[in-house]
């Protein structure tokens, strides 16, 4: 295993035009349609980061902002916030565009944790977090946070 990774390295961004099939019948996107997205964009993110196989495991606050519509443009982006033992943080950001008007938007935000997974389909361990910058560092610790406290809901039996 590597001494780390920063999360400049697994960055990962998608581009996808809404068309009629992704929309419900007010022409905005569908919420599952747009979580796909989410969970693509993001599963290769932490693909990248631990260099093989990655399942998701958790979403966590995952907000709707605003809608995408018909002939916005999405602009997905995934980033690694934390590694852990066998599982990482990643968060995902969809931003809408309108062609027309070069306006541009925050329409999602979701962090989801995925566990890496071996050829045998079991837990292994993940690459180290090398965090580059000031930012990176406060990210990390909040995701630290953000997954003790899930551990403690999951050991009280509240999850």
């Amino acid at each position: 295993m590597s001494a780390g990774k920063a999360p400049s390295v697994s960055r990962t961004v998608q581009t996808q035009l809404v068309f009629p099939e992704h929309a419900n019948a007010l022409g905005k996107a569908f919420g599952g349609q747009v979580m796909s997205w989410l969970d693509m964009v993001g599963g290769i993110c932490a693909m990248r980061h631990v260099g093989g196989l990655a399942v998701t495991a958790s979403v966590d606050d995952l907000v709707f902002e605003r809608p995408l519509v018909i002939g916005d443009v999405a602009v997905i982006e995934a980033r690694v916030n934390a590694a852990f033992r066998t599982s990482l943080e990643v968060e995902v950001t969809v931003h809408g565009e309108r062609m027309d008007n070069a306006s541009r938007w925050r329409c999602v935000t979701a962090r989801f944790t995925f566990v890496a997974i071996d050829g045998a389909g079991q837990p292994c361990a993940v690459t180290p977090l090398q965090t580059e910058c000031d930012d990176d560092v406060r990210r990390e610790r909040a995701a630290t946070v953000r997954r003790d406290e899930r551990l403690a809901r999951r050991r009280s039996g509240a999850e």
